[in-house]
């Protein structure tokens, strides 16, 4: 039988297999599940502890792969949803979690706003620290951790606008907090001044190069129903990605 092509935690929780390959597994992570549970009521959100769990009873998916080993490699919100990528091996962890670290993985993010943007394209390189006043909340601090983020809008429709966000470090809410100083909060953003509703935030892409066989490797999550439900058409993005070799431009900076 052949291996399915996403993960069945219950009959009614299946998550899609983006990619796969020897060192990992890419999901497209619904919104909910948190990596961190920031409370013991949360618990049963916790996507690791599922994950776990699924493999050591051992679900058909899991054990068509004789999966062992699965762990996150880098964070998504719980109310993000995309692509999310998770380890194999212990070496797979470190060596693709040092990419992470020293900005050779090229990520891609949409974003919703209700609010006019005066520019179309900029960067933000506020930096990010825990806000005092609310725990679980983060706020622009110079004296915070670096972060950049480079945005561009690429559409618009009846008052809402498509933003493309590319951050080069992995700051916690950087993207939801560099959009909100810009005036222009993510919609359904309830901490950063977005209203209520679902967060219009979605990881849609990641591209790097293999650290063990050296070929590049690009996955994509996909957009339209995405696209759809805010109003825009299918045909309104499609995620393009610099040379991988390019991503390690920068230098590196935690």
């Amino acid at each position: 039988m052949a291996k399915p092509n996403y993960i069945e935690l219950t009959r009614e929780v299946r998550i899609p297999i983006l990619y796969e390959d020897r060192s990992v597994i890419a999901l497209d992570k619904p919104p909910g599940w948190m990596l961190v549970p920031i409370s013991w009521q949360k618990t049963n959100w916790n996507l690791q502890a599922a994950l776990l769990s699924s493999i050591a009873v051992g679900h058909f998916w899991a054990r068509s792969r004789n999966l062992k080993f699965l762990k996150y490699i880098h964070r998504l919100d719980a109310e993000t949803s995309g692509v999310l990528l998770f380890a194999r091996s212990q070496g797979a962890l470190h060596s693709i979690g040092e990419m992470f670290e020293t900005r050779r993985m090229e990520k891609v993010y949409l974003a919703v706003t209700a609010h006019a943007l005066k520019q179309k394209q900029w960067s933000s390189q506020l930096g990010l620290a825990p806000d005092p006043r609310r725990i679980g909340r983060m706020m622009a601090d110079p004296g915070g951790k670096p972060a950049e983020t480079e945005f561009r809008v690429v559409a618009s429709v009846g008052g809402r606008y498509l933003i493309e966000a590319r951050p080069y470090t992995g700051r916690q809410h950087q993207i939801r907090v560099h959009l909100a100083e810009a005036g222009c909060p993510i919609l359904g953003d309830e901490l950063y001044g977005g209203g209520h509703g679902e967060l219009a935030l979605r990881a849609v892409g990641l591209a790097y190069r293999d650290p063990f066989t050296r070929k590049p490797i690009v996955i994509r999550a996909p957009v339209s129903e995405f696209l759809s439900q805010h109003g825009f058409s299918s045909g309104a993005y499609r995620v393009e990605f610099e040379s991988v070799a390019a991503s390690s431009r920068r230098n590196p900076s935690r």
